[in-house]
């Protein structure tokens, strides 16, 4: 094969006069930053004053006390609730409650290592380095790899425990104006529960009111399933006097979701449709949801008005997740209608 040779250069080009060519001052080019560098310098120099603001620790040892703290956090209700504290596992749930409040963190446990994510630049609280020893035993995991954030939150304010009242709101000051409270019957499944209290949220129903036997909200689980719901809805965990008085404050009208089904109450069952919910539009409603297995409680069955949704097909009910969902879609205030009545 025959390589083509470059031409060489063209002989530089002299005066008339044939005088010796003048050299010219080498021009060199003015370096310019390329916008990736910028950005990186502007986020380290956000980084280190918003770092100034922080108290930052560093603790490898599972024998720490803090380390125990978050451990029986993590693992007990009681403990839970008698701190007011909760434990957030895991960077995406933590992200999530920041865009309703920073200053529900008390301590932002990091894996060693890892750079504060910049949604947290502000806040101002402990920033506690961490051990993967003490990462995994403080989340109950065998891996760290997606694991590399867990906060201590301070328990919501919208939070009232009515069996042993440490603080919180008071149920006058959290239902000021109730028109439709999400009652759970012995909802035992964190996710369910979880899902449930977003739904609700989602569809702006003005709380939720746990009934007996209904798993904590603040369960790890239950937590990621709210996506942060949670911490923005009100909820009571309270009994049945507690539900009645509430009932009887605000003239609320009970429901409760039932199988079509059931030959337990099925004869006065009300089917769910259109026409049903706007005849109760201007009703204030308590929406029952009960036990993924047991169904709805005695007491429930006797006090509540029993609403089914028609299905069609060999299947004789629902997750009870999917169909709260369909319950309190259909039954939400419908902004538009109440403005024609």
């Amino acid at each position: 094969m025959m390589l083509l040779a470059r031409a060489p250069p063209p002989p530089a080009l002299t005066s008339a006069a044939s005088s010796p060519p003048q050299r010219e001052g080498t021009v060199r080019p003015r370096r310019v930053p390329s916008p990736r560098a910028v950005v990186s310098t502007a986020a380290a120099a956000k980084a280190a004053h918003f770092r100034g603001r922080q108290n930052h620790k560093q603790v490898a040892s599972v024998a720490n006390p803090l380390v125990k703290h978050c451990v029986k956090l993590r693992l007990s209700a009681a403990y839970r609730r008698s701190c007011r504290r909760i434990l957030l596992v895991g960077l995406a749930p933590i992200l999530e409650m920041c865009r309703f409040e920073l200053s529900f963190i008390e301590n932002l446990l990091l894996l060693d290592n890892v750079e504060v994510p910049e949604e947290l630049y502000e806040f101002s609280g402990n920033v506690v380095y961490v051990s993967s020893a003490v990462m995994k035993k403080v989340s109950g995991m065998q891996s760290v790899d997606s694991t590399e954030a867990i906060a201590v939150i301070h328990m919501p304010k919208y939070f009232c425990d009515r069996d042993s009242d440490q603080g919180g709101a008071v149920l006058d000051e959290l239902f000021s104006s109730a028109k439709r409270i999400l009652v759970l019957d012995g909802i035992q499944d964190p996710g369910n529960l979880g899902t449930l209290i977003r739904s609700a949220c989602a569809f702006k129903w003005d709380g939720v009111f746990l009934l007996p036997a209904c798993c904590d909200p603040f369960n790890e689980k239950a937590l990621r399933a709210a996506r942060g719901a949670s911490l923005q809805l009100p909820i009571v965990s309270g009994n049945w006097s507690d539900l009645h008085a509430l009932m009887a404050k605000y003239d609320m009208k009970m429901l409760a979701g039932h199988p079509e089904s059931s030959s337990n109450g099925s004869e006065r069952t009300h089917a769910l449709s259109e026409e049903l919910t706007d005849s109760l539009i201007s009703e204030s409603l308590c929406l029952v949801l009960g036990n993924e297995g047991n169904g709805l409680s005695a007491e429930t069955l006797q006090a509540c008005q029993l609403v089914n949704i028609p299905m069609e097909g060999t299947f004789e009910s629902l997750n009870v997740s999917v169909a709260g969902g369909i319950f309190l879609f259909m039954l939400q205030i419908k902004q538009q209608k109440m403005a024609e009545l």
